[in-house]
């Protein structure tokens, strides 16, 4: 995913004129501040995918391997179940070995599909081996496939806060496609452990996860 154009404007370098109103930043949360909220996004957007790129891919790796047990430990049984992934960008956990697992444990797997800016995603049946074309931002998806609705939603994450918010990537495609599917599936967002920070300022279009898991909750 990419930044909204709206997010263009120039960032802050620091945190909003309102966080001393409240920790949990449910006080901040009026549309009038949104402008404001939005620059602040972008900056920390910025700065923790530079501390992200910055992590030697080796050492991701190993992370990814932490947070993949993680995720069995949240899921449990992936029989029967279909597990919507996605294609690793910008130094995000590559859990394609851990849903090539899913597969070979009876799940099914589907990968998301940026049919139109501005609106939902689609998700579409994947395996290994499938045939992929190059989508928005030359992301792999599917060249073919069903729809099909997840029982699971892994979303990536470039910051989260306490409340299992998720701080994106601008763009909103999770929040409209949670938003939009005709039952809810468990969603959990997927990042690393210093992503963490105290709140994303939430406004009435976020969408919580239902879980965060990050290396730290590997048993």
């Amino acid at each position: 995913m990419t930044s909204d154009p709206q997010d263009d404007a120039a960032a802050y370098a620091s945190p909003p004129c309102f966080m001393h109103e409240g920790d949990d930043g449910a006080s901040a949360s009026p549309e009038t501040h949104w402008p404001e909220i939005r620059r602040w996004r972008k900056a920390e957007r910025e700065r923790i995918l530079a501390g992200r790129l910055a992590i030697p891919a080796a050492r991701r790796a190993q992370m990814a391997a932490r947070i993949a047990a993680g995720l069995d430990a949240a899921i449990g049984d992936p029989r029967h179940r279909v597990v919507g992934l996605y294609w690793p960008f910008r130094g995000e956990p590559d859990l394609r070995p851990w849903l090539a697992s899913v597969i070979d444990r009876g799940g099914s797997a589907a990968l998301p599909v940026v049919v139109e800016k501005g609106q939902p995603l689609i998700f579409r049946a994947y395996r290994p081996g499938d045939r992929l074309e190059r989508g928005v931002w030359n992301i792999p998806v599917p060249a073919g496939g069903a729809e099909i609705i997840p029982d699971i939603v892994i979303a990536p994450l470039v910051g989260f806060d306490a409340r299992n918010y998720r701080l994106g990537y601008g763009g909103g495609f999770y929040d409209r496609t949670l938003a939009a599917l005709p039952r809810k599936p468990l969603v959990i967002g997927i990042g690393y452990a210093f992503s963490r920070i105290p709140t994303i300022y939430p406004q009435p279009h976020d969408i919580p996860m239902d879980r965060i898991v990050t290396e730290d909750d590997a048993e």
